[in-house]
């Protein structure tokens, strides 16, 4: 996990170059979720996601939100970002990034549930579960 989230802080540099003051980032990864094992890349296309439906369309601050947890053998992801439906309603984006997810994990876990997705007062909430090894 560690090395992803140095990964995807790299990505987010890039990122708060291109959009400047308009793009806030809210990282909060508990210790031992540092040491967890996660699949390579697997965060950069949810918060790209996240950035996508966040941002674009939009001309004030925003803040992007990864929060991390270990419980009962999972690491437990978090990512929200702000979710305007009238906005979106006619800006649908082709599904592909959440769904090259979901079949990843599927291919790593044999699992569908993995990966959960809601729209909670104006947030628009990624949740992914990571079995970790005993």
């Amino acid at each position: 996990m560690n090395e992803e989230l140095e990964h995807l802080k790299l990505y987010l540099e890039i990122e708060k170059v291109r959009f400047g003051h308009r793009l806030n980032i809210d990282i909060d990864s508990v210790p031992e979720s540092l040491a967890c094992n996660l699949p390579p890349l697997l965060l950069q296309p949810i918060v790209e996601n996240a950035i996508k439906f966040g941002l674009y369309d939009t001309i004030g601050e925003i803040t992007i939100g990864l929060k991390t947890r270990v419980e009962n053998s999972y690491l437990h992801i978090k990512i929200t970002n702000p979710f305007d439906e009238k906005i979106q309603h006619s800006n649908h984006g082709t599904g592909f990034g959440l769904n090259s997810v979901q079949r990843r994990l599927f291919l790593l876990y044999s699992r569908n549930d993995l990966l959960i997705t809601e729209k909670k007062e104006n947030q628009f909430i990624t949740q992914l579960k990571i079995p970790q090894s005993a």
